[in-house]
């Protein structure tokens, strides 16, 4: 079928369940409780989240908020939301009632549906917010499946979308302010699924299993939906266990997995055995993989560790190693197919091989914009559909990315992205603050560490733990600063603003 005759992401589910209905679409990790669902059974899953979405009044157009784990019924709730014409909010599952806060009210979301083991903060913020809150049924091996016509068509009732058409709003920040919600249309989903396809060259003789978060454009539209749009098997991990993991790829016969760095460190030191002779790819993002641990993976794996490029803004798109070809260590690899890359100047004038500057990337999975937000959008996105990363880099001469550093204050801890202006929020509310800045430093484990560094008001009196204990009822667990640090002023410029360079250069010369 041609891209463009696509009007929903289930059109890249339904062919499978015409030609190989009873194999496997998606599955939980191996073991007496194992949920196997074929293709047949996972659309008529996807059916009956449909219906729930209809039957709760929500209009096609409409936004509805998902937290969930990585497993078959975030997936289905996604997927029926979709076939329902809704728009999911994707968000993690470890946001505190008073980010969910946030989230919906400036999605304008109706709905909010959790999955049972995590549905507490999520029911306080829908109760807070007066919109409808419902949990995940969860899926088992028997149920409802999609049924066939006679001359062995399926047919399944969906909304069209047309090409340009919200699918999803994934959460993202940049520098400042409050998280901003990137625009992922349906054209966004479908060319990133096929691109990734053509990239990895999967098929239904393939095994894919994660270990990502699905509710992160990684996990979501470069991992999942291109595995089930090929008919290869997914096995989804909802927590993280580096030798389940591995365990899981032998008996599995995986051939395709995807993860960030800090998963491929902790499968390196904490799991043991299982071979794993039928892995042909690892995919790696998130964060930047060092040279020594890209070696490491593939001689523990014998299979090539290709890194990519991209952000939530561009579905995870903009470039990635080739399969076959030269990987270049250190680099993130070529433009992928469709998407164009430039590293420009102060000006804005392309730079030539070797001069580092400003990353800008051009394709179909680049976002329709912020959501709300024309300004924050036009600061990114201009009128020729170029996407300012906000990250600084250099081409070679053979058209490799290489990454150098970040422009903007984002902290990457153990591939989550924390934004530092959100955690400073927090702290200033916290009696005795008067100052607090927060960086991110160096960390073998998880790439960057969250530190904080507060300047206290005179005759105030706290404690690393004070603040801590303050930020964990109020912040995700991976936001919260782990390194607190108390000074008596924090450096400055001839302005007034915080000097956040400073901050990072003194702690990582401490560390």
């Amino acid at each position: 079928m041609d891209a463009t005759l696509r009007t929903s992401i289930i059109d890249l589910l339904v062919p499978w369940a015409q030609t190989i209905p009873d194999s496997t679409a998606v599955r939980t990790p191996p073991g007496p409780d194992r949920v196997s669902l074929s293709h047949l059974r996972f659309l008529g899953e996807i059916e009956a989240a449909r219906d729930r979405c209809r039957a709760s009044g929500l209009l096609p157009g409409d936004r509805t908020v998902l937290i969930a784990p990585s497993c078959p019924e975030f997936l289905i709730e996604f997927l029926g939301a979709h076939a329902a014409g809704l728009a999911t909010v994707a968000v993690n599952p470890l946001s505190t009632a008073r980010e969910l806060d946030y989230i919906l009210e400036d999605s304008d979301a109706r709905r909010l549906v959790a999955h049972p083991a995590m549905a507490e903060a999520g029911r306080s913020a829908a109760i807070g917010r007066g919109i409808d809150f419902d949990t995940l049924p969860l899926v088992g091996n028997e149920g409802p499946s999609l049924r066939l016509e006679e001359d062995g068509v399926a047919e399944f009732d969906r909304v069209d979308f047309d090409w340009d058409d919200l699918a999803a709003l994934l959460y993202t920040s940049g520098t400042t302010g409050k998280p901003k919600g990137a625009m992922l249309s349906l054209g966004n989903f479908i060319a990133t699924t096929d691109i990734v396809k053509e990239m990895t060259q999967t098929s239904p003789d393939d095994r894919s299993a994660t270990g990502l978060p699905l509710f992160h454009v990684f996990g979501l539209a470069d991992m999942a939906l291109p595995a089930l749009s090929a008919g290869a098997p997914l096995t989804l991990f909802p927590r993280w266990d580096p030798q389940a993991f591995v365990n899981a790829m032998a008996k599995d016969e995986v051939s395709i997995i995807s993860g960030v760095p800090t998963m491929w460190m902790s499968v390196l030191t904490n799991a043991d055995g299982a071979a794993t002779p039928n892995l042909r790819l690892v995919s790696s993002g998130g964060a930047a993989i060092a040279g020594e641990v890209l070696r490491k993976v593939e001689a523990r794996f014998s299979a090539p560790v290709a890194e990519g490029y991209g952000l939530t803004e561009t579905a995870g798109l903009g470039t990635f190693n080739p399969l076959f070809g030269t990987r270049k260590v250190g680099s993130v690899g070529l433009p992928t197919p469709g998407f164009e890359v430039k590293v420009i100047g102060l000006e804005g004038s392309p730079l030539p091989a070797g001069e580092v500057g400003e990353v800008v990337l051009r394709g179909p999975a680049v976002m329709l914009g912020y959501w709300k937000k024309p300004e924050a959008t036009a600061e990114v996105l201009d009128d020729e559909g170029w996407f300012r990363t906000g990250d600084l880099g250099h081409l070679d001469e053979d058209g490799y990315l290489f990454i150098v550093d970040r422009i903007k204050d984002l902290i990457i801890h153990g591939g989550y992205n924390v934004y530092p202006r959100e955690v400073e929020e927090v702290l200033y509310e916290i009696p005795g603050v008067a100052q607090a800045s927060v960086v991110g430093t160096p960390d073998e484990k998880y790439g960057q560490q969250v530190t904080a560094v507060i300047a206290l008001s005179p005759g105030a009196h706290l404690d690393a733990e004070d603040v801590e204990r303050f930020a964990r009822e109020n912040l995700a667990a991976y936001k919260i600063p782990r390194i607190i640090e108390f000074v008596k002023e924090l450096p400055k410029g001839p302005s007034g603003k915080i000097l956040k360079r400073e901050i990072v250069a003194m702690y990582t010369k401490s560390s």
